[in-house]
């Protein structure tokens, strides 16, 4: 399918790209319906991206980091066209779990964890939401009390990506009864910390990935496992957490860009009436309003990652483009399954696959209805 030109790649990205979509083709589409029906995540991926040096792709210089914010979009982007699970696992490992480790980290935490998460011998998971804490950060109650050398883990986190074979989770605990932000600290814990269990959950869509519910009954770390400041951890790990948006958008482009192509082919080969699907005016409208968004989204996403890359502010952008990207992604893949029909609604079909998988970004890294609070904050400042 022809892509419009309205951003303008380096060579070096557009070659990265191509890339990825062949490491798709090869690696991931001819597997993806086997993974969804297991419902496991291949870890090998991570084996075979690290060998590309892609899980190194964003990442400071100082940690041994190659490329910028802009090719990891590129990445999530091809991933996300190929399968949708996969690509959320890869995300939460890279973006959140070693992203705030690169941010965060010492330089022993660093070797011990983000260096081998870029080489794909540990897997992270990033541990924040709870049964009361979703969009309010403030309601974290899972808590790390302070004893002696150690800290003691007492609570439950929900809903995590990687959870049940992660091989270290980067925690947010609360520390202090301070309110608001303050006393929310954020730590490492190994998988086979005594006092630390895993229950697999099931959901809706994704399925590809797999994800768990996290119980801490007196759970005992070292002090060493604190990363960044006591109190203050989660408060400093929101730059990173921020950047998130903009991949969450890369996603939704990918999704909607693999919807939109297998739409096209399926409106110009399917007969109706003695003639292809295309031939209605009606459908054809359609497809260039699928388009028209898909290429807005794909401008946003990439325009707030150069701004992230040059080192200017993107809050704004990020949340501009996370909210337009996710709710497109929505919108395309309902057209697709409506224009798939009946053939759309089989399981069997990546239609309904694509409609499972476009909700959720609506609500991870802040719903629709956060960006437009945070929107809408920034235009009455200005």
């Amino acid at each position: 399918m022809i892509q419009a030109q309205f951003f303008e790649f380096s060579e070096e990205q557009l070659a990265f790209k191509d890339q990825m979509d062949r490491f798709v083709d090869n690696e991931i589409r001819p597997h993806a319906r086997q993974w969804e029906e297991e419902q496991k995540f291949p870890r090998d991926i991570f084996n075979k991206l690290a060998a590309l040096d892609c899980l190194s792709i964003g990442f400071s210089e100082q940690s041994g980091g190659a490329g910028g914010v802009g090719e990891l979009l590129i990445m999530i982007e091809s991933l996300a066209a190929g399968n949708a699970g996969i690509t959320l696992s890869v995300y939460v490992h890279m973006a959140l779990a070693c992203g705030v480790i690169d941010h965060l980290g010492n330089e022993e935490q660093k070797e011990k964890y983000l260096k081998p998460g870029m080489r794909g011998e540990k897997i992270g998971c990033w541990a924040y939401a709870e049964p009361n804490a979703g969009a309010d950060v403030t309601a974290v109650q899972c808590q790390a009390k302070a004893d002696g050398d150690d800290f003691i883990l007492n609570g439950s986190k929900l809903y995590i990506t990687n959870g049940t074979f992660a091989d270290f989770t980067v925690l947010v605990a609360r520390t202090s009864p301070e309110p608001g932000l303050k006393g929310i600290s954020v730590f490492i814990v190994d998988r086979d910390t005594p006092g630390f269990s895993r229950n697999p959950m099931k959901k809706l869509g994704m399925h590809s990935s797999e994800m768990a519910e996290l119980v801490f009954e007196d759970c005992r770390i070292p002090k060493t496992c604190l990363l960044g400041p006591l109190d203050k951890g989660f408060r400093a790990a929101i730059a990173v957490l921020s950047m998130g948006r903009a991949i969450a958008a890369a996603f939704g482009c990918g999704i909607s860009g693999e919807a939109l192509r297998q739409t096209v082919e399926h409106v110009k080969t399917r007969q109706s009436q003695g003639r292809p699907l295309a031939a209605n005016q009606a459908i054809r409208f359609m497809l260039a309003d699928m388009k028209m968004r898909l290429e807005a989204a794909r401008v946003m996403t990439f325009g707030a990652a150069r701004l992230i890359d040059q080192g200017k502010p993107f809050d704004l952008e990020c949340s501009l483009a996370k909210l337009y990207a996710s709710e497109t992604n929505s919108w395309i893949c309902e057209r697709t399954l409506h224009l798939h029909g009946a053939q759309g609604y089989m399981m069997e079909s990546d239609a309904q696959r694509f409609y499972r998988d476009c909700k959720v970004l609506e609500y991870g890294e802040g719903t629709s209805e956060i960006q437009r609070e945070m929107i809408s904050a920034a235009i009455l400042a200005d």
